[in-house]
């Protein structure tokens, strides 16, 4: 029986927990939801909910160019990446373009390890981004090749921003290729220093993780 209940746990065969909270993080339905949402102890991953506002949505945004809107996102994405890479390695970063209540503007990382996911949640709750304060939480998404809507990758999800899957934005290919080569650089001469006892000074290194979009909260 515990075993049947272990396999069939997060899927649609599970009348306790809720699929969609499961799989994405977030629930249209909320705290209303009839199933259960089961928040995780530890994870990978956290979730900074409508952490990302799209400009499209503002009265100046709609006269925006497709050219500013993807300048301003990737400048949003650079952003965001330095600043999570200060509490570990990241492994990837998804920025939701859902209008639903329950995923626009949600903002997940997963990290290498466990610990600095929990390290990001316990700082980013004391953080301000944008003259609002951050809310962070550990998130039970563990694939996001599950949670992202498979229609919308290849222009084909009829629901549009209304979707109950992830919509996920991406940034322009050679940034994020530069993002992963400087943080791979960076873990690797932190490693190395620490093999051989000397001192990091991150301010002093190359790979340049400064961020002053986040700030501490008073």
């Amino acid at each position: 029986m515990a075993s049947r209940l272990a396999s069939i746990y997060g899927t649609e065969q599970d009348k306790v927990n809720c699929t969609f909270y499961s799989k994405i993080g977030a629930c249209r339905h909320g705290e209303r939801c009839s199933r259960k949402h089961v928040k995780p102890n530890f994870s990978q991953t956290i979730l900074c909910p409508n952490l990302y506002k799209n400009p499209i949505h503002e009265p100046a945004g709609k006269r925006m160019s497709g050219r500013e809107l993807n300048y301003q996102f990737d400048a949003f994405y650079e952003d965001m990446f330095c600043e999570f890479a200060k509490y570990g390695e990241v492994e990837q970063i998804v920025v939701c373009d859902n209008v639903g209540d329950h995923l626009i503007g949600n903002v997940y990382v997963r990290f290498k390890y466990e610990d600095s996911a929990q390290k990001a949640v316990d700082d980013l709750n004391s953080r301000w981004y944008s003259q609002k304060p951050v809310y962070a939480e550990l998130s039970p998404v563990t694939d996001f090749r599950e949670a992202c809507c498979r229609q919308h990758e290849t222009s084909e999800c009829l629901r549009g921003g209304l979707c109950n899957f992830m919509h996920a934005r991406k940034p322009d290919h050679q940034l994020l290729r530069e993002l992963n080569l400087s943080q791979r650089k960076y873990f690797t001469m932190n490693a190395y220093d620490e093999m051989t006892k000397k001192p990091v000074n991150p301010q002093g290194s190359s790979n340049h993780w400064v961020s002053a979009s986040i700030e501490r909260r008073r």
